[in-house]
């Protein structure tokens, strides 16, 4: 099988090693940094370097292809638009002249609820992006799913906070050890680890998923009690939490991951590894 990987990071590169080693597939990265071509050659067996919105080395790339998982990031904020709604618009565009792909897989984000005070939110809630980059997160995947027709299945999987190796929790939330943070804390996280992206990512693939499906653990640990515990776990001082300051976290919400597990997928780190 011929696997695109539009966008090879941190997600990317995970999947390109599990498709090459453990599917034995042919697999193509893209990436828009020429410095990450060594890394990603030992991970693919083919590497291009291909921004996003240019349709014609899409194309290139897209030939033959069966199956394109959509990865990008963002490398800071100002970029959003080019990096997710510029390369979901070019790529909608092209696969309508490649028939061979028959599978669509985008790593999205559960920024698309906004704040809900905490609330459940499932894939039937409206979305309510909190700033202008959850907007074009949002209007990215409608883009996507447009391309979804009889011979192409599109999948969305709105991922959580991302951790694994090399982005463990103490890597991500030590700097905050013994700081005064603003708020009380108690606003509501969803996180997913590296493996079950990389094998949600499968999942979705094998049983050619269509639509939108939530990837978090189980675990929905207010920021507080995620930052007592990692640093309780690896031996830092306290965060201190000043009320009299406003959070200025914009995702609060609880994010229900039923729909996936319903599908089958079983969880590989059901809880939050710390």
């Amino acid at each position: 099988m011929n696997v695109a990987i539009i966008g090879c990071g941190y997600v990317g590169c995970g999947v390109a090693r599990y498709w090459q080693q453990k599917m034995t597939f042919v697999v193509t990265a893209t990436t828009t940094t020429p410095e990450r071509v060594p890394t990603l050659q030992a991970v693919a067996q083919r590497v291009e370097i291909v921004k996003g919105n240019d349709p014609d080395l899409l194309h290139t790339v897209l030939k033959n292809q069966d199956v394109v998982l959509l990865s990008v990031g963002a490398k800071s904020a100002d970029v959003y638009e080019e990096t997710y709604l510029h390369t979901a618009q070019t790529l909608v565009s092209v696969l309508k002249q490649i028939p061979s792909v028959q599978q669509l897989i985008y790593t999205g984000s559960y920024a698309v609820y906004g704040d809900r005070n905490g609330a459940w939110v499932d894939e039937e809630s409206l979305v309510a992006p909190a700033n202008q980059n959850g907007q074009i997160l949002s209007d990215t995947e409608q883009i996507l799913l447009s391309a979804s027709n009889e011979f192409l299945n599109v999948c969305i999987l709105r991922l959580g906070g991302i951790y694994g190796p090399d982005r463990e929790l103490v890597k991500i939330f030590g700097r905050f050890a013994g700081t005064t943070r603003p708020g009380n804390g108690k606003d509501t996280t969803n996180w997913i680890h590296l493996d079950d992206i990389i094998a949600a990512i499968e999942f979705a693939r094998r049983r050619r998923l269509q639509g939108i499906y939530n990837l978090v653990n189980d675990d929905h640990f207010t920021t507080k009690e995620l930052l007592e515990r990692v640093c309780e776990t690896h031996n830092l001082s306290k965060v201190i939490w000043d009320s009299s300051q406003e959070s200025k976290r914009p995702y609060n919400v609880n994010v229900s991951n039923k729909k996936i597990k319903d599908a089958g997928y079983k969880l590989i780190h059901p809880q939050m590894m710390f």
